[in-house]
């Protein structure tokens, strides 16, 4: 009987409706630890090279960890894979909740499903049974009706992850959400699903984790609520969200203002996450087994901007993207884009930061009104923000149809200039934390195989000079220990964050929130972190160990891209960004240079195991004991 994992992935083929059951061995578990690293041993494995990502042929996985539904925070974690519609190169998205362990309880560890339904319909795996069934019903219903829907036919308990209407209309940015707020976002992945035909994935199970040392793993849980108040960073992420650093970014100059071009937004105190705890704030949610509780839950009764509770409440990339990005300084309008988002099942950072691109590219006169269907698409109007929002999500009208498909399509339909206003990589939206300031992130943003994200590496400020011991000795137990200069892109600037990327590569295998384990700030370090998974599995792990699983993951994304035709002439960043910072505050007149972006992805390469046109190496992958994805790179 294993420890931690099940020993079981379904197979779901939805052309036949074969349902098939894989019991893969040890060793097969050890070596990826689940997650988006197992996700890519069938997607190389089974898709075909070149197949369109809204085809029947493209492979899309649900992969949970080895130590997901444990009782200990942070391993409720749930990885999405396959191409996406979005870059043309891999797809990779996290979500959390209570899902994830309900899967296990259900009795698999991930999902790997093929082909097309000839119907709408959803997979139901009810106490380890799977089983197809007709969703037509649920059809053209917002997220808390699907689930209404499902929890009255199904049980109660169940968890559901679906995608939602934005996929029914074409939305290119849809996502998968379960609880009417956890998404799995920013890679279409919500499109590559309703592609197939398969509206949810409907989990239901009592079956209880067999865990190798019960004793050390209660005695580590003990501890993180005792943590929490003594770190700064986790305590305000508890007390206030993810929204806890608005004022903190804004301070620094590296709050993203009106799409890209400023880094201080002088109305941003109405979006802070102290203002919405005295204001809107109602409950902090979690997920399975977690003490931090960083979910925020709102509910605003009056006024024009009324929001459900039961659909969350914005996060600090959201109050970004729909607020500081657009100008936008209204809490309750935010909150409400964050519910519409919820509803339809879109992507609030590509979404919002969509609707910022139009709104440059309306007060630059690149575009006129009636190309944006008439409406008034200024700065800090949240009205016009809303209305864009719903025409979007709807696709009512041509325009919102249009930016249902992202600013780098929109830029070529419009042209006229309009790909000087783009913030994007490989297609995807920039998130709201700022590589000017934040150099290694500009190299990440660059060459993360997925496009922009701010949750693939550690931020510079966590290694730079005067950081205290706390994050220090963290750092050096994965060979970290020289803080370099702020605002620097050195050789070592560059080593922290191709190390860094290792580590969160790993934790997006392992299935593990990255607020809970991680290499500086969070509740666990590294070496607790490799106790968990010891205490859950029964294995032997080491740091270096489950680094290795991390290079491997990022080694076969590289692989997918390289394979499908991405390669260094795709590692880039937008035009924007070589172009001064206009406002006021520390970060205004910072730009990047082509020289350091250069510099830092060669170097970024060499340490990667990569070639000069960014594709792994035969003896990369052979080192790292994947040699059998090589008959998938490039002749």
């Amino acid at each position: 009987m294993p420890n931690g994992y099940i020993g079981k992935i379904l197979h779901v083929d939805l052309t036949t409706g074969a349902l098939t059951v894989e019991e893969p061995h040890e060793a097969f578990y050890r070596k990826y630890l689940g997650g988006s690293a197992m996700g890519m041993h069938y997607i190389l494995r089974d898709m075909p090279k070149g197949a369109d990502a809204l085809s029947p042929e493209n492979v899309l996985t649900l992969m949970a960890g080895v130590t997901t539904g444990a009782a200990i925070s942070g391993q409720s974690r749930l990885n999405v894979n396959a191409k996406s519609p979005i870059s043309g190169g891999i797809g990779d998205s996290q979500s959390g909740g209570f899902f994830p362990a309900e899967l296990k309880f259900a009795g698999f560890d991930g999902i790997v499903v093929k082909g097309k339904s000839p119907k709408p319909v959803y997979l139901a795996i009810i106490e380890g049974k799977p089983e197809l069934r007709d969703a037509a019903h649920l059809m053209g219903k917002v997220s808390g009706e699907v689930d209404d829907i499902i929890h009255n036919e199904v049980d109660k308990k169940a968890e559901i992850l679906q995608h939602g209407i934005g996929a029914e209309n074409g939305v290119l940015y849809s996502t998968l959400v379960s609880m009417s707020n956890r998404h799995n976002g920013r890679t279409g992945m919500g499109l590559v699903m309703a592609s197939k035909n398969l509206k949810a994935v409907v989990v239901r199970g009592t079956r209880k984790m067999q865990l190798a040392d019960q004793k050390s793993l209660t005695a580590l849980n003990r501890t993180g609520p005792k943590m929490i108040p003594e770190n700064g960073d986790m305590d305000g992420l508890a007390k206030f969200g993810t929204a806890v650093v608005v004022l903190f970014n804004n301070t620094i100059g590296t709050l993203p203002t009106r799409n890209y071009n400023e880094g201080q937004f002088e109305s941003c105190e109405p979006l802070s996450g102290e203002k919405m705890a005295e204001t809107i704030l109602t409950q902090r949610d979690t997920c399975y087994a977690c003490v931090v509780k960083c979910k925020r839950v709102v509910e605003i009764k009056d006024g024009p901007y009324k929001v459900d509770p039961r659909y969350g409440g914005p996060e600090y990339e959201t109050l970004g993207t729909f607020g500081s990005y657009c100008g936008v300084d209204n809490l309750a309008a935010v909150s409400l884009a964050n519910q519409i988002c919820n509803e339809y099942a879109v992507d609030t950072i590509a979404c919002g930061a969509t609707i910022a691109f139009a709104m440059e590219c309306y007060e630059k006169g690149i575009v006129t009104k009636e190309q944006v269907g008439g409406l008034d698409l200024k700065f800090g109007n949240a009205e016009a923000m809303l209305e864009a929002l719903d025409q979007i999500v709807k696709a009512s009208t041509p325009f919102g149809k249009l930016l249902g498909q992202g600013s780098e399509r929109v830029a070529q339909v419009w042209g006229n200039g309009a790909d000087e206003c783009l913030v994007t990589s490989k297609g995807a939206e920039f998130p709201a934390h700022m590589p000017q300031a934040k150099r290694s992130l500009a190299l990440i943003y660059a060459v993360n195989p997925f496009g922009a994200d701010h949750q693939s590496s550690e931020h510079d400020p966590y290694y730079e000079e005067g950081i205290g011991d706390f994050n220090l000795d963290r750092l050096k137990v994965i060979g970290l220990g020289s803080p370099q200069p702020a605002y620097s892109l050195t050789e070592e600037k560059v080593r922290f964050a191709y190390e860094t990327e290792v580590f969160y590569s790993m934790t997006d295998s392992a299935e593990l929130c990255q607020f809970v384990y991680g290499p500086t700030w969070t509740l666990y370090g590294p070496n607790e972190t490799v106790e968990m998974m010891n205490a859950v599995t029964g294995w032997d792990l080491t740091v270096e160990e489950i680094m290795e699983v991390g290079r491997r993951r990022l080694s076969l994304f590289r692989t997918f891209n390289a394979r499908e035709g991405l390669g260094r002439k795709d590692d880039k960043l937008p035009k924007k960004f070589f172009k001064a910072l206009s406002g006021t505050g520390p970060t205004a007149g910072f730009a990047i240079t082509h020289e350091e972006v250069d510099f830092a992805i060669d170097h970024y390469y060499k340490l990667a195991g990569l070639n000069a046109d960014g594709a792994p190496t035969r003896e990369t992958l052979k080192k790292h004991d994947i040699e059998w994805a090589a008959e998938y790179l490039p002749a």
